[in-house]
């Protein structure tokens, strides 16, 4: 589709950049891969929210594989943005930090392609489904990649504490669903800090402390809980 700020002659809309073919994705996508996206607003600036990319099943059968999907949850910038842009542009980081942004804080940029993404690809959306969930309306969108470019690579590593940061950002998430329980939900949080201090680095530290300050999850639990703080950690 096009049209959103992102083609052009250069491959990469920030100047750099390996193109990949118009119609793959940038990365091997598997179950729900977590990304970012960011969708062109009214105001002419890039929103930047998280978004899963639920991979198709791989059937091992001569047909084209399925689309990749997405579901937006609820009357989110990034709906209404689809709605009103047709697409925008996914992309695929590894610090906590920009996801715990994109996740639970409004972000807007002038440029599509955010500074630390590893990865981007333009994509179509098209809604291919709606329905409702616990009183909040979802919407299921297939995902057609246009353009895209591996910006940086990287050696993976696994880390625990960033596993929990993502995990986090869904169960804050789910806080004033009336379909989660919210003992539960504190209770997986408690669990989900322990384990960034034991296994997270100084990124996943102050992902959770930026966590904690633009939900406000901790003012939740009993006053003499004993949950670890990353305020003004060194890491």
């Amino acid at each position: 589709m096009g049209g959103r700020g992102v083609s052009g002659e250069s491959s990469d809309p920030n100047g750099a950049g390996t193109a990949a073919d118009g119609d793959e994705w940038p990365v091997d996508l598997r179950g729900v891969t977590e990304s970012v996206v960011t969708t062109l607003g009214p105001n002419d600036r890039w929103n930047v929210a998280a978004l899963g990319l639920h991979a198709p099943d791989e059937s091992g059968g001569d047909e084209a594989p399925a689309p990749v999907t997405a579901t937006t949850w609820g009357n989110t910038r990034t709906r209404r943005n689809f709605h009103r842009q047709g697409g925008g542009v996914v992309q695929f980081v590894s610090d906590p930090r920009t996801f715990v942004e994109a996740a639970v804080t409004i972000r807007e940029e002038d440029d599509p392609v955010l500074p630390d993404a590893h990865a981007w690809v333009d994509i179509e959306a098209r809604q291919v489904d709606a329905g409702e969930s616990g009183g909040t309306r979802w919407e299921r969108w297939e995902l057609t990649p246009i353009e895209s470019a591996v910006v940086e690579t990287t050696v993976p590593t696994i880390n625990r504490g960033f596993g929990a940061v993502i995990e986090a950002t869904v169960a804050t998430s789910r806080l004033d669903v009336p379909a989660y329980d919210t003992d539960e939900l504190l209770a997986r949080l408690r669990y989900f800090a322990e384990t960034v201090e034991r296994c997270g680095g100084r990124p996943e530290r102050e992902a959770f402390a930026a966590l904690d300050d633009a939900t406000g999850w901790r003012e939740r639990l009993p006053a003499d809980a004993d949950v670890p703080r990353f305020d003004g950690e060194e890491g």
